[in-house]
């Protein structure tokens, strides 16, 4: 039977320059114990009247949930948050990027896609642990496969040629 590939080789990083000129990665997760990209597939299942079932697959609408999200001193991703919360900003204020991998123990990189997405958070406050503003992410399409470059933080398009 194979390995099973652990949790930690499946990397989320979000553009915490809200699409700046540059972008400015940061790997999400230091207090989160689970994140998952929810697809929610738009699906619909008919019988017809022979007993034969079809589905219908629109598409997904994908979001993931960053729960907690703690706030830290310097971390421009958490002063954007705020940003958006306190000042109840909405629409392309809210829009970045997204980098997801999959590396291989070894640190080889197996994939890599980058999308738009729209980080909208949910509460600011928290309990005594610390102050909180966990976020949703919502998936906006333009899905591109590449490679990353987890020091640099510099994502290259396939077939870019560069």
């Amino acid at each position: 039977m194979a390995e099973k590939i652990e949790r930690k080789y499946l990397a989320h990083y979000v553009d915490e320059s809200f699409s700046g000129e540059t972008p400015s990665y940061v790997r999400l997760g230091d207090d989160l114990e689970e994140y998952n990209e929810e697809l929610n597939p738009d699906v619909e299942v008919k019988k017809n009247i022979k007993g034969e079932q079809t589905i219908d697959h629109k598409g997904y609408d994908v979001q993931s949930d960053v729960d907690p999200y703690y706030a830290s001193e310097g971390s421009i991703l958490w002063e954007k948050l705020a940003e958006i919360a306190n000042e109840r900003k909405t629409g392309a204020a809210c829009k970045t990027t997204k980098v997801d991998v999959l590396l291989t123990e070894s640190g080889s990189q197996v994939w890599a896609y980058r999308e738009d997405v729209a980080l909208i958070p949910n509460s600011i406050g928290g309990d005594t642990s610390g102050v909180q503003i966990p976020f949703t992410i919502y998936n906006l399409g333009n899905r591109v496969a590449g490679t990353f470059n987890t020091s640099t933080g510099v994502f290259t398009p396939t077939g870019s040629g560069t």
